[in-house]
C-alpha cells in the first residue's frame, strides 16, 4: 500500500497550524520531483517538447524561486548568489547523476523551507514585506503561501513534461508497423 498524500498524513512537527498547508504542499512536491525524475536520463531532463521548459529548468526554477520567496518573507534582500542562480536557471547539466543531484537539491530546498516555517512566529504572518526591486507589497503569509503555490505549479509542469518525454522515448518510430 502506498502512503496517502502528505496533507493526509497529519501535522508536520513544529510547523505552526496556519502554515501546515504550506509545509504539506512543499513536502508533496519533494515526493513528486523524486518520482518524476528517477526514470529520466540526463538528456531527457534537458528535453524541451514543443519548445516548453525542460524538466531540469522547472526543478532549477522551483529551487531558486522558493529560496527567493523565503528570503523576501524573512524581510531580507536577495544576495548576489541568488541573483546569479536566477540567471543560471536555464543552464543544463550533463553529468550521469544529474537527476539524482536535482532531486537532492530540491529536497534540500524543501527542508530549508520547512525549517523556516518552523521558525516563523505566527504573530508575524500579517507583517508587511516588500518583493523585488520594485518593492511590491506583500505579507509574510502571502509570500509563504505563494512560495508553495509557485513551487506546486512548476512541479506540475515538470511532472507533465516528464510524462511527455517518457512517452516519446517509449513510442514506436514514425512509420513503424506499416
Amino acid at each position: 500500500m502506498t502512503d496517502p498524500e502528505v496533507w493526509l498524513r497529519g501535522p508536520i512537527d513544529g510547523v505552526p497550524a496556519l502554515l501546515q498547508p504550506v509545509a504539506h504542499g512543499l513536502l508533496q512536491c519533494a515526493a513528486e520531483v523524486a518520482a518524476a525524475l528517477s526514470p529520466l536520463s540526463p538528456a531527457e531532463l534537458r528535453t524541451r517538447p514543443g519548445g516548453a521548459g525542460s524538466v531540469e529548468f522547472h526543478v532549477r526554477h522551483a529551487i531558486g524561486s522558493l529560496d527567493r520567496l523565503l528570503t523576501y518573507a524573512r524581510g531580507e534582500p536577495l544576495t548576489d548568489a541568488q541573483l546569479a542562480a536566477l540567471a543560471s536557471e536555464h543552464e543544463t547539466e550533463r553529468a550521469p547523476d544529474a537527476g539524482a543531484r536535482l532531486v537532492s537539491s530540491f529536497a534540500a530546498s524543501v527542508e530549508r523551507a520547512v525549517a523556516q516555517l518552523r521558525a516563523t512566529d505566527p504573530a508575524q504572518l500579517l507583517e508587511a514585506r516588500a518583493v523585488g526591486r520594485a518593492r511590491l507589497p506583500s505579507t509574510v503569509i502571502g509570500l509563504l503561501v505563494h512560495a508553495a503555490e509557485h513551487t506546486q505549479r512548476h512541479v506540475g509542469q515538470l511532472v507533465t513534461t516528464a510524462r511527455i518525454v517518457r512517452a516519446g522515448r517509449d513510442a514506436p518510430p514514425v512509420g513503424a508497423g506499416r
